[in-house]
Protein backbone atom coordinates (compact mmCIF):
# COMPACT_ATOMS: atom_id res chain seq x y z
CA UNK A 1 0.00 0.00 0.00
CA UNK A 2 1.79 3.36 -1.02
CA UNK A 3 0.79 7.04 -0.85
CA UNK A 4 -1.01 6.67 -4.49
CA UNK A 5 -3.18 4.36 -2.69
CA UNK A 6 -4.47 6.88 0.11
CA UNK A 7 -7.28 8.47 -1.88
CA UNK A 8 -8.41 5.10 -3.30
CA UNK A 9 -9.03 3.33 0.57
CA UNK A 10 -10.38 6.58 2.39
CA UNK A 11 -14.19 5.88 3.10
CA UNK A 12 -13.93 2.54 1.85
CA UNK A 13 -14.64 -0.46 4.10
CA UNK A 14 -12.65 -2.65 6.09
CA UNK A 15 -12.72 -6.09 6.82
CA UNK A 16 -10.86 -8.03 9.10
CA UNK A 17 -8.34 -11.21 9.01
CA UNK A 18 -11.50 -13.51 9.99
CA UNK A 19 -13.80 -11.61 6.38
CA UNK A 20 -15.99 -9.88 9.31
CA UNK A 21 -16.78 -6.40 8.07
CA UNK A 22 -15.40 -3.54 10.90
CA UNK A 23 -16.37 -0.20 9.14
CA UNK A 24 -15.31 2.97 7.02
CA UNK A 25 -12.45 3.72 6.79
CA UNK A 26 -12.23 7.34 8.23
CA UNK A 27 -8.30 8.68 7.77
CA UNK A 28 -4.91 7.77 6.76
CA UNK A 29 -1.89 9.20 8.53
CA UNK A 30 1.26 9.48 6.33
CA UNK A 31 4.88 10.19 7.61
CA UNK A 32 5.87 13.38 7.80
CA UNK A 33 8.96 13.14 6.40
CA UNK A 34 8.42 9.97 4.07
CA UNK A 35 4.57 10.96 3.24
CA UNK A 36 4.29 6.81 3.44
CA UNK A 37 0.96 5.73 4.55
CA UNK A 38 1.69 4.01 8.67
CA UNK A 39 -2.06 3.86 9.97
CA UNK A 40 -5.22 4.00 9.29
CA UNK A 41 -8.64 4.84 11.62
CA UNK A 42 -11.72 2.70 11.31
CA UNK A 43 -14.81 3.76 12.46
CA UNK A 44 -15.89 1.24 15.23
CA UNK A 45 -18.39 2.89 17.35
CA UNK A 46 -22.66 3.68 16.48
CA UNK A 47 -23.47 6.49 14.43
CA UNK A 48 -19.39 6.93 13.62
CA UNK A 49 -18.60 8.37 17.18
CA UNK A 50 -15.56 6.04 17.94
CA UNK A 51 -12.26 5.52 15.75
CA UNK A 52 -9.39 3.06 15.96
CA UNK A 53 -6.04 3.19 15.06
CA UNK A 54 -4.89 0.56 12.76
CA UNK A 55 -1.42 -0.04 11.34
CA UNK A 56 -0.76 -0.19 7.80
CA UNK A 57 1.80 -2.84 7.67
CA UNK A 58 -0.01 -6.29 6.48
CA UNK A 59 -3.01 -4.87 4.95
CA UNK A 60 -4.30 -5.02 1.09
CA UNK A 61 -6.01 -3.41 -0.78
CA UNK A 62 -9.15 -5.49 -2.62
CA UNK A 63 -11.18 -2.83 -5.07
CA UNK A 64 -13.13 -1.16 -2.93
CA UNK A 65 -12.35 -3.07 0.40
CA UNK A 66 -9.37 -2.85 2.72
CA UNK A 67 -8.52 -6.39 4.29
CA UNK A 68 -6.66 -5.80 7.76
CA UNK A 69 -4.48 -8.39 9.50
CA UNK A 70 -6.23 -8.07 12.44
CA UNK A 71 -9.84 -9.37 13.69
CA UNK A 72 -12.49 -6.96 14.53
CA UNK A 73 -12.34 -7.31 18.27
CA UNK A 74 -8.32 -6.83 18.53
CA UNK A 75 -9.08 -3.45 16.25
CA UNK A 76 -12.25 -2.00 18.93
CA UNK A 77 -9.71 -2.96 22.28
CA UNK A 78 -6.54 -0.99 20.73
CA UNK A 79 -5.67 1.69 22.93
CA UNK A 80 -8.04 4.83 22.98
CA UNK A 81 -5.64 7.56 20.94
CA UNK A 82 -7.40 11.07 19.75
CA UNK A 83 -8.08 10.50 15.87
CA UNK A 84 -8.18 14.50 14.97
CA UNK A 85 -4.78 15.57 16.33
CA UNK A 86 -0.97 13.78 15.62
CA UNK A 87 0.54 10.95 16.73
CA UNK A 88 2.67 11.42 19.89
CA UNK A 89 6.20 9.08 20.09
CA UNK A 90 4.22 7.60 22.64
CA UNK A 91 1.11 6.71 21.36
CA UNK A 92 2.77 5.97 18.16
CA UNK A 93 5.13 3.37 20.33
CA UNK A 94 1.94 2.29 22.38
CA UNK A 95 0.01 1.49 19.50
CA UNK A 96 2.74 -0.78 17.60
CA UNK A 97 3.50 -2.65 20.84
CA UNK A 98 -0.41 -3.35 21.55
CA UNK A 99 -0.16 -5.12 17.72
CA UNK A 100 2.88 -6.97 18.45
CA UNK A 101 5.07 -4.96 16.12
CA UNK A 102 8.10 -3.87 16.49
CA UNK A 103 8.66 -0.01 17.20
CA UNK A 104 12.31 0.56 15.78
CA UNK A 105 11.94 -1.60 13.43
CA UNK A 106 8.93 -0.91 11.76
CA UNK A 107 8.03 2.82 12.05
CA UNK A 108 9.49 4.94 9.61
CA UNK A 109 11.20 8.15 10.22
CA UNK A 110 9.49 10.83 12.48
CA UNK A 111 7.09 10.95 14.90
CA UNK A 112 4.27 13.26 13.81
CA UNK A 113 1.70 12.02 11.69
CA UNK A 114 -0.11 14.04 8.70
CA UNK A 115 -4.01 13.26 8.55
CA UNK A 116 -5.88 13.07 5.67
CA UNK A 117 -9.76 12.66 6.20
CA UNK A 118 -12.90 11.48 3.47
CA UNK A 119 -13.69 14.92 3.01
CA UNK A 120 -10.02 16.51 1.97
CA UNK A 121 -10.43 14.43 -1.11
CA UNK A 122 -7.14 14.59 -2.91
CA UNK A 123 -5.70 17.03 -0.10
CA UNK A 124 -4.70 14.56 1.77
CA UNK A 125 -2.15 12.77 -0.07
CA UNK A 126 1.63 13.81 0.88
CA UNK A 127 3.49 15.93 -0.90
CA UNK A 128 0.86 18.57 -2.38
CA UNK A 129 0.80 21.72 -0.91
CA UNK A 130 -2.34 21.58 0.69
CA UNK A 131 -1.33 18.83 2.87
CA UNK A 132 1.79 20.86 3.50
CA UNK A 133 0.05 23.73 4.65
CA UNK A 134 -2.62 21.96 6.48
CA UNK A 135 0.47 20.46 9.11
CA UNK A 136 1.88 24.06 9.07
CA UNK A 137 -0.96 25.71 10.33
CA UNK A 138 -1.35 22.49 13.02
CA UNK A 139 2.21 23.09 13.85
CA UNK A 140 2.01 26.54 14.11
CA UNK A 141 -1.43 26.08 16.45
CA UNK A 142 0.96 23.40 18.69
CA UNK A 143 3.67 25.58 18.98
CA UNK A 144 1.28 28.57 20.08
CA UNK A 145 0.30 26.71 22.82
CA UNK A 146 3.71 25.94 24.31
CA UNK A 147 4.44 29.26 24.22
CA UNK A 148 1.18 29.79 26.07
CA UNK A 149 2.20 27.54 28.55
CA UNK A 150 5.62 29.04 28.92
CA UNK A 151 4.49 32.42 29.81
CA UNK A 152 1.72 31.15 32.09
CA UNK A 153 3.48 33.50 34.64
CA UNK A 154 2.05 36.52 32.67
CA UNK A 155 -1.04 35.40 30.74
CA UNK A 156 -2.60 31.77 30.71
CA UNK A 157 -5.97 30.24 29.22
CA UNK A 158 -7.77 27.20 29.22
CA UNK A 159 -9.66 24.99 26.31
CA UNK A 160 -13.11 24.89 27.17
CA UNK A 161 -14.77 21.42 26.13
CA UNK A 162 -18.11 19.83 25.93
CA UNK A 163 -20.40 17.45 24.24
CA UNK A 164 -22.49 16.87 21.42
CA UNK A 165 -25.02 14.52 20.97
CA UNK A 166 -24.62 13.05 17.67
CA UNK A 167 -28.06 10.93 16.68
CA UNK A 168 -28.99 8.83 13.73
CA UNK A 169 -30.76 5.91 13.29
CA UNK A 170 -30.73 2.00 13.07
CA UNK A 171 -32.22 -0.56 10.92
CA UNK A 172 -33.55 -3.71 12.93
CA UNK A 173 -36.01 -6.54 12.61
CA UNK A 174 -39.45 -5.47 13.58
CA UNK A 175 -41.84 -8.27 13.48
CA UNK A 176 -43.20 -10.21 11.10
CA UNK A 177 -46.80 -10.38 9.10
CA UNK A 178 -48.04 -13.74 8.19
CA UNK A 179 -51.25 -14.72 6.09
CA UNK A 180 -53.24 -17.35 7.02
CA UNK A 181 -55.89 -19.14 5.69
CA UNK A 182 -58.57 -21.63 7.54
CA UNK A 183 -61.76 -22.62 7.55
CA UNK A 184 -64.86 -21.09 9.46
CA UNK A 185 -68.52 -22.65 9.31
CA UNK A 186 -71.90 -20.70 8.64
CA UNK A 187 -75.47 -21.56 8.91
CA UNK A 188 -77.58 -20.23 6.46
CA UNK A 189 -81.35 -20.34 5.84
CA UNK A 190 -82.92 -20.18 2.93
CA UNK A 191 -86.90 -20.35 1.89
CA UNK A 192 -87.66 -22.57 -0.95
CA UNK A 193 -91.06 -22.44 -2.98
CA UNK A 194 -92.07 -26.11 -3.20
CA UNK A 195 -95.11 -27.41 -5.02
CA UNK A 196 -97.06 -30.57 -3.95
CA UNK A 197 -100.68 -32.02 -5.45
CA UNK A 198 -103.38 -32.69 -2.83
CA UNK A 199 -106.82 -34.19 -3.68
CA UNK A 200 -110.23 -32.97 -3.80
CA UNK A 201 -113.48 -34.09 -4.43
CA UNK A 202 -115.31 -33.02 -7.02
CA UNK A 203 -119.40 -34.20 -7.14
CA UNK A 204 -121.10 -34.13 -11.01
CA UNK A 205 -124.76 -34.71 -11.35
CA UNK A 206 -124.87 -37.42 -14.38
CA UNK A 207 -127.64 -36.26 -16.47
CA UNK A 208 -128.65 -37.10 -20.62
CA UNK A 209 -126.23 -34.62 -21.81
CA UNK A 210 -123.26 -36.14 -19.97
CA UNK A 211 -124.01 -39.69 -19.33
CA UNK A 212 -121.51 -42.10 -19.13
CA UNK A 213 -121.81 -45.75 -19.96
CA UNK A 214 -122.35 -47.52 -16.94
CA UNK A 215 -123.10 -51.25 -16.46
CA UNK A 216 -125.68 -50.45 -14.08
CA UNK A 217 -124.15 -52.84 -10.87
CA UNK A 218 -123.72 -51.95 -7.53
CA UNK A 219 -120.33 -53.14 -6.02
CA UNK A 220 -117.01 -52.25 -4.90
CA UNK A 221 -114.56 -50.43 -6.94
CA UNK A 222 -111.26 -48.77 -5.97
CA UNK A 223 -109.59 -45.86 -8.35
CA UNK A 224 -105.66 -44.75 -7.33
CA UNK A 225 -104.71 -41.39 -7.65
CA UNK A 226 -101.17 -40.90 -7.98
CA UNK A 227 -99.84 -37.09 -5.58
CA UNK A 228 -96.71 -35.36 -6.63
CA UNK A 229 -94.55 -32.80 -4.01
CA UNK A 230 -91.45 -30.70 -4.63
CA UNK A 231 -88.91 -31.14 -1.88
CA UNK A 232 -85.71 -29.12 -1.48
CA UNK A 233 -82.35 -30.39 -2.85
CA UNK A 234 -78.81 -28.95 -1.31
CA UNK A 235 -76.17 -28.71 -3.34
CA UNK A 236 -72.30 -26.74 -2.39
CA UNK A 237 -69.78 -25.82 -4.81
CA UNK A 238 -66.57 -24.02 -3.73
CA UNK A 239 -66.10 -20.65 -5.70
CA UNK A 240 -63.24 -17.80 -6.10
CA UNK A 241 -64.37 -14.73 -3.74
CA UNK A 242 -61.25 -12.96 -3.81
CA UNK A 243 -57.78 -12.94 -3.31
CA UNK A 244 -56.14 -11.38 -0.48
CA UNK A 245 -52.33 -9.97 -0.08
CA UNK A 246 -50.13 -8.38 2.18
CA UNK A 247 -47.89 -5.19 0.79
CA UNK A 248 -45.41 -3.27 2.90
CA UNK A 249 -45.13 0.28 2.84
CA UNK A 250 -42.93 2.48 4.59
CA UNK A 251 -44.67 4.82 7.57
CA UNK A 252 -42.39 7.95 8.97
CA UNK A 253 -43.10 9.02 12.51
CA UNK A 254 -40.88 11.11 15.43
CA UNK A 255 -39.23 9.30 18.08
CA UNK A 256 -37.98 11.71 20.95
CA UNK A 257 -34.39 10.79 22.24
CA UNK A 258 -32.98 11.71 25.51
CA UNK A 259 -29.85 11.98 26.91
CA UNK A 260 -27.28 14.04 29.34
CA UNK A 261 -24.05 15.69 28.06
CA UNK A 262 -21.57 17.53 29.80
CA UNK A 263 -19.65 20.57 28.95
CA UNK A 264 -17.37 22.54 31.08
CA UNK A 265 -17.38 25.90 32.65
CA UNK A 266 -15.04 28.47 33.32
CA UNK A 267 -14.98 30.69 36.22
CA UNK A 268 -12.33 33.22 37.68
CA UNK A 269 -11.15 33.49 40.50
CA UNK A 270 -9.18 35.69 42.31
CA UNK A 271 -6.87 36.09 46.17
CA UNK A 272 -9.64 38.57 46.90
CA UNK A 273 -12.47 36.29 45.73
CA UNK A 274 -10.53 33.84 47.89
CA UNK A 275 -9.85 35.93 51.02
CA UNK A 276 -5.98 35.41 50.78
CA UNK A 277 -5.52 38.98 50.99
CA UNK A 278 -3.51 40.75 54.29
CA UNK A 279 -4.74 43.42 55.79
CA UNK A 280 -2.68 46.13 53.75
CA UNK A 281 -4.35 44.59 50.75
CA UNK A 282 -1.66 42.55 49.54
CA UNK A 283 -1.23 38.89 49.04
CA UNK A 284 0.24 37.44 52.02
CA UNK A 285 3.84 36.41 51.37
CA UNK A 286 4.00 32.10 51.82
Amino acid sequence: MTTFDVNAILSSTAYGSDGDKIGKVEQVFLDDNSGEPTFLTVNTGLFGAKENFVPVKGARQDGDRVVLPYTKDVIKDAPKVDADQHLSPAEEEELYRYYELNYNDDRTAGTDRDRTTAAAGTAGVAGTAAADRDVADRDAVDQDRRDVAATAGDEASVVRHEERLNVGTQEREAGHARLRKYVVTDHETVDVPVEREEVTVERTPINDTNARVDNGTIGEEEVDVTLHEERPVVQKEAVAVEEVGLNKQTVQETQRVEADVRKEQVDVETDVDRGDLGRDGEAPRR
